[in-house]
């Protein structure tokens, strides 16, 4: 349906931009940021399409221009905390986990924050080895069935990377940054 819509309205920057988002969750990255690079106002872009934009390049791993979409988001919305989640995310990708910590700390120090980015938080002090540290920030930001559910995510997730550690592949942090 917003496929069609798009087509007929091809210069009607909500109908491009919900389009793009669209295809950014169904997993057709580069489409996604193709067209969302067609609903953006010359001059004036959209924070929340930089973002989309930003995440739909971390998932073709190419996280530094995802980095710079996100650079540009914060600048127009400084410390929005999905923007800096997904920065954050990007970082983790790209193994540069001090990077996400900070950010993500940043993220999750913000007055209107998703519980997400608490649990995005989690998982990289984990990644780094702090597993207690980790399961201590899923317990106190979730409600319990929750933070029992997520410190079990964490644990398979620190299990499997102890597991490439020792088969000497370090693998890629099992973390995806989130649409906007």
């Amino acid at each position: 349906m917003l496929e069609q819509a798009a087509t007929q309205n091809p210069k009607h920057r909500g109908v491009l931009g919900a389009y793009g988002r669209a295809l950014a969750d169904d997993g057709h990255y580069k489409q996604a940021v193709d067209v969302l690079d067609r609903a953006q106002a010359p001059g004036q872009p959209d924070w929340r399409i930089l973002s989309v934009q930003g995440a739909a390049l971390d998932q073709m791993g190419r996280h530094e221009e995802a980095q710079r979409y996100y650079g540009t988001a914060l600048r127009i919305a400084p410390d929005e905390p999905s923007v800096l989640s997904n920065l954050g995310l990007s970082y983790a990708l790209s193994k540069d986990l001090v990077r996400a910590e900070t950010t993500l700390r940043r993220a999750a120090g913000q007055p209107r924050v998703d519980p997400r980015v608490r649990k995005n938080l989690a998982l990289v002090v984990g990644l780094q080895g702090r597993s207690s540290e980790a399961e201590g920030i899923a317990r106190s930001e979730l409600p319990s069935d929750e933070a029992t559910t997520h410190v079990a995510y964490l644990r398979q997730v620190l299990a499997l990377q102890n597991g490439w550690k020792q088969s000497g592949d370090a693998g890629k942090p099992l973390v995806r940054a989130e649409g906007s």
